[in-house]
């Protein structure tokens, strides 16, 4: 299977979604908006990640390629592809479903939990916990797409994850971090931790960072569904 992933920044990569891939043998190829590189012909494509990163969607006229990019997302989902929307991806995903997606009440960054909700789709009832300490790094927020269902909210932000059909899946926030990538994020974010009701300084962030292990089986859970998915692909 092809495996594409769009990168917004440098410094937000895959991890443990890449040991995913690699373990399954995936085709795995990337368009990397800030080198410049372009994107592929979307019906190639039987599966997709899409990253986050500090800008928002509707920040077009400062990243021009966002157009492009939503186009994108639109045409592999309705060739059939199984998707995957990592914070920015997941207000990308929403927004190009028809949702609107607009600053959160406060900005959510550090190690809070999500609580799922009653409205869980059943094939994620035996992967996703009651209740999962994750990370959050994000000022806005998105209203759950029409024909959508949300499945999990935290104390300080409503909507934070959803799925769309059987194949379309944002979560906002994340379950791929390693320690490594962790410490990455935090040294090209740093300027944004700053005094919040919902924002850990940096000692705190780093001392609550356990669980990675779960993280990455829930994950796991996740791709695993979409490439079962992405293997039967039927369009919108």
């Amino acid at each position: 299977m092809r495996v594409h992933w769009l990168q917004h920044v440098p410094f937000e990569g895959l991890g443990t979604i890449t040991s995913w891939a690699e373990q399954n043998n995936h085709i795995f190829t990337s368009t990397r908006f800030w080198a410049g590189e372009t994107l592929p012909d979307p019906t190639d494509i039987q599966m997709l990640v899409v990253m986050g990163g500090p800008m928002g969607v509707y920040d077009e006229d400062e990243y021009s390629w966002l157009r492009g990019e939503k186009h994108f997302i639109r045409a592999v989902a309705d060739n059939g592809a199984g998707i995957l929307g990592v914070c920015l991806g997941a207000q990308l995903l929403a927004e190009v479903f028809g949702a609107e997606v607009y600053k959160n009440k406060e900005q959510e960054i550090g190690w809070y939990p999500v609580s799922r909700s009653a409205k869980l789709p059943d094939w994620l009832v035996d992967v996703f916990p009651g209740e999962l300490n994750v990370l959050h790094w994000h000022g806005d927020t998105f209203d759950i797409p029409a024909g959508g269902t949300g499945f999990c909210s935290s104390a300080a932000c409503v909507n934070q994850g959803f799925v769309i059909g059987d194949r379309l899946i944002g979560l906002q926030f994340h379950l791929e971090l390693r320690l490594e990538d962790l410490a990455v994020m935090i040294d090209n974010c740093r300027a944004e931790l700053v005094p919040g009701p919902w924002i850990q300084n940096e000692g705190g962030i780093i001392s609550h960072s356990t669980g990675f292990m779960e993280r990455k089986k829930i994950l796991a859970g996740i791709l695993d569904y979409l490439q079962t998915k992405s293997d039967n692909r039927s369009g919108f």
